[in-house]
């Protein structure tokens, strides 16, 4: 009997390439190409250290706000598919067109302390929120010019600013997205091919008034954007800072941003800085997840509902349920979970949303101990009734049962686990209490809990295993 390994040790994440979009590659590591040797030499050998934060956290906020929530999917009267965020795109809104929901942007009802309160409640341990998204509109006071939130508004505030001081007061790490390759409104931002009927020229824009060189555009906005982010915001924060889209980030593009990084020497960065995924400290699979978890570090990033940015007629929220079971699932697979909200133009996220974190912080309050902290299964695989997740020490492991499904006959079965168990109880709450122990017993195919007739949680409900020795799975 050996014990089944199910999180590799790695060296670093862009070792093996991540999720863009939703899309599964697993390309052989390049290790002669520039951008994955700068980033080695330069950010390789702190990984395990800057991420140990972030891999205790396993949960955290995603916040998608920006123009976009003005319109908030709907253009001259009509509705617009695809998600919120992308209206100017689907739509093929003109440049200056778009500009102009900035006079209409006017979030009173923003309350940073708010927010973070949210997250916090919810048992998140870090928010990411939108910097700049694709539509090129700066969430924050940038000198580079006056299209941001600052300057454009009727608001004049900075809520990167406000956030960053509520999550130091409250404790919570605090990250900027940064869309780096697409800025629809800069000249010589790149643009998705979604539209080629309407493209004006070979970087797909829709308008003359994007036309322009890539190379003047990351130089005169992404560069000073970006030292703007790392240098204005405290020693602490961005904790994390979350590139997206890298469409024609050339390792040329890509070299004159990563060695920014070196302003925040303990910030962590996903993996969708470069055109081919191999920078970055975790890879980022989105809307989904994966079936038996990734190698390395990963993290899934979800909507509540069914966009990312605010649009007032999806109403397609996920249950309790299933964010649960969802947190749950990631997490015995090694993975973080970063969950979006999309508030409104008002500066408010939407009620719906905020009832679902509510019901997670109940649960977490109860299983935290259970998420955080973890590792994934030992065991390789899911159970009929559930998922595990697992604590090692010095004199053996603790394997946290998540059962979804309580057993009618009162006899949960692990199989194929050879320890011997220690103690087994119903986790409550409390990290020094328990409830009585459990019975159990132990038969060839494994061992068996007596577990009492009504679950604790009608979601799940964690049974805790302490067992002597590394896990021994047959």
């Amino acid at each position: 009997m050996r014990r089944i390994v199910t999180s590799l040790v790695f060296v670093w994440a862009p070792i093996i390439c991540a999720l863009l979009i939703s899309n599964e590659t697993s390309p052989a590591a390049e290790t002669n190409d520039p951008s994955y040797e700068m980033w080695q030499q330069d950010y390789g050998s702190t990984h395990d250290q800057r991420m140990q934060w972030w891999r205790d956290a396993r949960f955290g906020m995603f916040i998608h706000w920006g123009l976009y929530s003005v319109p908030a999917g709907v253009y001259k009267g009509q509705p617009i598919d695809h998600a919120g965020e992308w209206i100017m795109r689907t739509a093929n809104i003109p440049v200056a067109q778009y500009a102009a929901y900035a006079t209409q942007f006017d979030p009173t009802n923003f309350n940073a302390e708010q927010w973070v309160k949210i997250a916090k409640n919810a048992g998140m341990k870090y928010i990411v929120i939108t910097a700049k998204h694709h539509e090129g509109f700066a969430m924050f006071h940038t000198a580079v010019d006056g299209y941001n939130i600052y300057d454009a508004t009727p608001w004049h505030h900075d809520p990167l600013a406000e956030l960053a001081a509520a999550c130091r007061k409250e404790h919570i790490k605090l990250g900027f997205y940064y869309s780096e390759g697409q800025d629809w409104h800069h000249p010589g931002g790149a643009a998705a091919n979604k539209h080629p009927e309407a493209d004006v020229d070979k970087q797909h824009h829709w308008d003359p008034a994007q036309e322009g060189s890539m190379d003047d555009y990351i130089d005169k906005v992404d560069v000073p954007q970006v030292k703007e982010l790392l240098s204005n915001y405290g020693p602490d924060t961005p904790a994390v800072l979350w590139w997206d889209t890298p469409i024609g980030m050339t390792p040329d593009r890509v070299e004159k941003l990563l060695p920014l990084l070196k302003l925040k020497p303990a910030i962590i960065t996903n993996n969708r800085l470069d055109e081919k995924h191999l920078t970055g400290d975790y890879q980022t699979p989105e809307q989904k997840i994966p079936t038996n978890g990734l190698a390395g570090d990963w993290e899934t990033c979800m909507t509540i509902n069914s966009t990312w940015g605010y649009k007032s007629s999806d109403q397609n929220f996920k249950s309790d349920e299933t964010l649960i079971h969802n947190l749950v699932d990631i997490a015995s697979k090694g993975g973080n979970y970063l969950l979006n909200v999309g508030p409104t133009s008002k500066g408010e996220i939407p009620q719906p949303e905020v009832e679902r974190l509510e019901q997670m912080g109940r649960w977490m309050k109860v299983n935290g101990q259970a998420i955080y902290g973890t590792s994934a299964s030992p065991f390789g695989h899911p159970f009929d009734w559930g998922r595990c997740t697992e604590k090692t020490n010095a004199e053996g492991a603790t394997l946290y049962l998540h059962v979804w499904d309580w057993p009618t006959d009162g006899k949960l079965s692990v199989p194929g686990l050879k320890n011997q168990v220690v103690h087994a109880c119903l986790l409550n709450g409390n990290w020094f209490g328990w409830h009585k122990s459990l019975r159990v017993t132990s038969d060839l195919n494994g061992v068996i809990i007596s577990l009492p007739k009504t679950a604790p949680d009608k979601i799940s409900s964690t049974v805790v295993l302490t067992i002597r020795g590394a896990p021994e799975i047959e």
